[in-house]
């Protein structure tokens, strides 16, 4: 078992995914404690999302693509920028195609996943890699 999860653990989805998920639970707690402390939905949803961009920035960048600079933050908030394009018209698709807003949004987060990883791997962290290949 133990084999598997270190052959696993090897792939930057993968990574990506069970790092995504840890993330994910942080920013909604986030949301929980800003609407407890008296805050809007509005208001709590975003210090959560604030939180959550940093914290994912960090864990994603260490854990998933192993490049922890912090001259990629930039880089980062416009790939989530496009992300959140992708999930509006993924969302509004479904939508036009006859599905409410709470399906659509549930079938639109693969699309979501996708979209971040690609970006995050080839915009965001890619560059060293690019760097690394160009110098040898």
């Amino acid at each position: 078992m133990k084999t598997l999860l270190r052959a696993l653990w090897r792939h930057a989805l993968i990574r990506y995914i069970v790092v995504g998920v840890g993330n994910t639970g942080f920013a909604y707690a986030i949301y929980i404690l800003g609407l407890l402390l008296g805050c809007s939905y509005a208001m709590a949803s975003l210090l959560s999302l604030l939180a959550g961009i940093l914290l994912s920035f960090k864990t994603q960048g260490r854990f998933t693509f192993r490049d922890s600079r912090n001259a990629l933050f930039g880089r980062f908030v416009v790939s989530w920028m496009l992300v959140y394009g992708v999930n509006i018209g993924v969302i509004a698709e479904f939508i036009r195609l006859g599905f409410d807003a709470f399906s659509a949004g549930a079938l639109a987060l693969p699309f979501n996943v996708a979209a971040g990883f690609l970006l995050q791997r080839y915009f965001v962290f890619g560059s060293r890699r690019r760097s690394v290949k160009d110098q040898s």
